[in-house]
C-alpha cells in the first residue's frame, strides 16, 4: 500500500474507532500525527466521532493532542464547543494546552460559557487554571459571552454564578468600554443583572 493510501486508511480507522486497525497502522510506521485535507489528525477524527477508546489509545501511543485543524479544532476545543464532557475530561487529564484559541480567539471555556455547557464550565473551573478573564478577538470575556450570546436562562445564570465563584472580574468591559452589568440590562436579563449586582458589579 502506498504511503498516502496508508495514511488515508489510518485516518479512516480513526474516524471509525477501529483500535485494532490503528494499532496495525502505527506498527507499520504511519505518522500518528498525519493529517487529512482539513488538517485533521487521527485523534481529532476519533474525538469528533465520539470514539473515546480510540482517543485514549492514540494518547497512549503518543499522538500530539494539541494540533489544530484549519478551523482551529483540536480534541479539547471541539469538546468544549460541542458539550462533550467526557472528551474534555480526557484531554485535561492528558495535559492539553489550555491557552490554545478557537477561530474567534477564545479559550476553551469561552464557547462553553456562550453555549450553556454548564458541566464543562464547572469541570474547567474546578480542575484547571484556565483564564476566566480571557478576552477574545472581538473583546469579549467568557462572562460577556455568557450574557449576550444566549437566552439569559437558568443555564446561563448558573454559569455566571460559577464564573463569579472562581474569580471572574465582573467589571471587565468589552472593547467599547461597556460593562457586563450594562450588557445584561440591555438584554433585559433581570436575573443576571441581580447576580452581577450581588457580586459587586457596577
Amino acid at each position: 500500500m502506498a504511503d498516502n493510501q496508508l495514511v488515508q486508511s489510518f485516518l479512516a480507522a480513526a474516524s471509525e474507532g477501529d483500535i485494532a486497525a490503528l494499532q496495525n497502522y502505527v506498527a507499520q510506521g504511519v505518522d500518528i500525527n498525519a493529517r487529512n485535507k482539513q488538517k485533521r489528525t487521527a485523534i481529532l477524527l476519533a474525538a469528533m466521532n465520539d470514539h473515546y477508546n480510540a482517543v485514549e489509545y492514540l494518547i497512549e501511543a503518543g499522538a500530539d493532542i494539541d494540533l489544530q485543524d484549519e478551523t482551529c479544532f483540536n480534541p479539547f476545543l471541539y469538546g468544549c464547543i460541542n458539550g462533550k464532557l467526557e472528551l474534555v475530561k480526557l484531554m485535561v487529564k492528558a495535559g492539553t494546552n489550555l491557552e490554545l484559541l478557537t477561530r474567534f480567539g477564545g479559550v476553551g471555556i469561552t464557547p462553553a460559557c456562550e453555549k450553556g455547557h454548564v458541566e464543562i464550565v464547572r469541570e474547567l473551573l474546578t480542575t484547571t487554571d484556565i483564564n476566566v478573564n480571557h478576552t477574545n478577538f472581538v473583546g469579549w470575556t467568557p462572562l460577556i459571552e455568557a450574557i449576550i450570546l444566549n437566552d439569559g436562562g437558568e443555564r446561563q445564570q448558573t454559569i455566571i454564578k460559577l464564573l463569579i465563584e472562581h474569580g471572574v472580574n465582573v467589571n471587565m468591559v468589552d472593547k467599547y468600554g461597556v460593562t457586563p452589568l450594562t450588557l445584561a440590562r440591555q438584554k433585559g436579563f433581570k436575573e443576571i443583572e441581580q447576580i452581577l449586582l450581588d457580586a459587586g458589579a457596577c
